[in-house]
């Protein structure tokens, strides 16, 4: 028992020594890459400004994208199956390009409904920029690393600032100046555009170019937030669905926010080596104690009849799995087989005259037996399956047996 003690007392003290070795061997180098991710602490990250949107729009709704925007918006239109239907603001802060085509119309789809189109970028996804016929250019900071942003409107002059780091300016080229206005210039005295509103059939699609202004270096340095209040003073008060640095590769299943703090702890180093050091003990824990110091007395139970727990693994795997449609075809093989047997009928074809001859064979209403026939025709058709359909089929089933 002694020897076993000190064993774990000398692996937790090297592990330990290793631990501090390698603290301080790191150096506390800043990362300046600009990654526009709403869950990073660094620089040019854009946790600050997530955390407040709750307050600039304190009576809204704030909703995460984590899918691609036609994923989303389609679901949650008024003919999708999402739990509302999406009206309010889209956001995008950086990395705009990673919209694909399809969510671009999407888009501009929600935004000619009445909704608002924001994005804050360097460049914009090509297809949208063809449709709205813009052109971005640059031009590079001669002198210093200093830009200077500006509003046109008088009323926001106490809100220009200027930010620093800044290598260059992206600026609009060419844009619609008859139909499209003119919010804010970059560059104090050659006054670049870089902030447009484009109206959009019934919404507007509001354009910016200086996505840095909104990280956490510029928001939290002297008063420049107050120049991202100027920009927000634009967007009208509505829902806001903001667009998230991460995407899950998957069609949209009516989850909007899925995310996990454990990667918030493991990037504090503290809490890293406090984490990884429990799960060390935990192992050594297991590992020391694997052997029991007496024979265990072997209790034997009967046999039992183990079909029901069988039955409901396999249904629990395929539902845990997500695999909606291989279930929808067991469940509707099984109803048609389950006919044949009982009632001697021929299930190749499913028509008016099948419904008419079940309904009148199983004495069931024929009401019944034209909702559970015709789902299953409709389900055959789809190209895509989900938990709804899944549960709806199976309540029209029970109501066919329940008679």
């Amino acid at each position: 028992m002694k020897r076993m003690y000190l064993v774990i007392g000398l692996i937790i003290a090297m592990v330990l020594t290793l631990a501090l070795t390698l603290d301080l061997s790191f150096t506390n180098t800043v990362d300046w890459e600009e990654s526009f991710n709403e869950k990073s602490n660094k620089p040019y990250g854009l946790s600050v400004f997530y955390k407040e949107l709750k307050v600039l729009f304190n009576d809204k709704k704030i909703r995460t994208l984590y899918h691609q925007p036609d994923s989303y918006f389609y679901a949650n239109s008024e003919d999708g199956y999402g739990d509302h239907i999406a009206e309010g603001t889209y956001m995008k802060i950086g990395n705009s390009t990673t919209i694909t085509s399809e969510s671009v119309e999407e888009l501009l789809y929600f935004t000619g409904q009445g909704n608002t189109l924001f994005i804050s970028d360097y460049y914009l996804p090509s297809k949208l920029a063809d449709t709205l016929k813009l052109d971005i250019d640059y031009i590079g900071n001669e002198k210093d690393s200093v830009s200077y942003l500006s509003f046109i409107d008088e009323k926001l002059k106490s809100k220009n600032t200027t930010i620093d780091k800044n290598e260059g300016d992206f600026y609009f080229g060419k844009f619609d100046s008859i139909n499209q206005t003119v919010l804010g210039y970059t560059n104090n005295k050659e006054k670049r555009v870089n902030f447009i509103k484009a109206p959009f059939e019934k919404g507007a699609i509001y354009l910016h170019l200086e996505p840095k202004i909104f990280t956490n270096y510029n928001i939290l340095k002297q008063e420049r937030y107050k120049y991202l209040e100027g920009v927000l003073s634009y967007i009208p008060s509505e829902n806001i669905y903001f667009d998230s640095y991460s995407k899950y590769q998957t069609a949209y299943d009516g989850d909007i926010e899925k995310s996990s703090e454990l990667g918030w702890f493991l990037q504090q180093r503290p809490f890293k080596w406090a984490w990884y050091l429990a799960l060390l003990l935990a192992l050594l824990f297991i590992v020391f104690n694997a052997k029991r110091r007496q024979r265990v007395v072997q209790i034997i139970k009967p046999l039992k009849n183990t079909t029901l727990a069988f039955v409901n693994t396999i249904s629990n795997v395929y539902f845990e799995t997500q695999d909606h449609k291989n279930l929808i075809e067991k469940k509707t093989t099984y109803f048609l087989e389950k006919v044949r047997m009982d009632y001697n009928m021929d299930t190749s074809h499913l028509g008016p005259e099948f419904i008419d001859k079940l309904a009148l064979k199983s004495g069931v209403k024929k009401t019944k037996v034209e909702a559970v026939v015709n789902y299953m025709i409709w389900l055959k058709n789809k190209r895509q399956y989900f938990e709804s359909n899944l549960i709806h089929l199976n309540k029209l089933v029970e109501d066919f047996y329940s008679k």
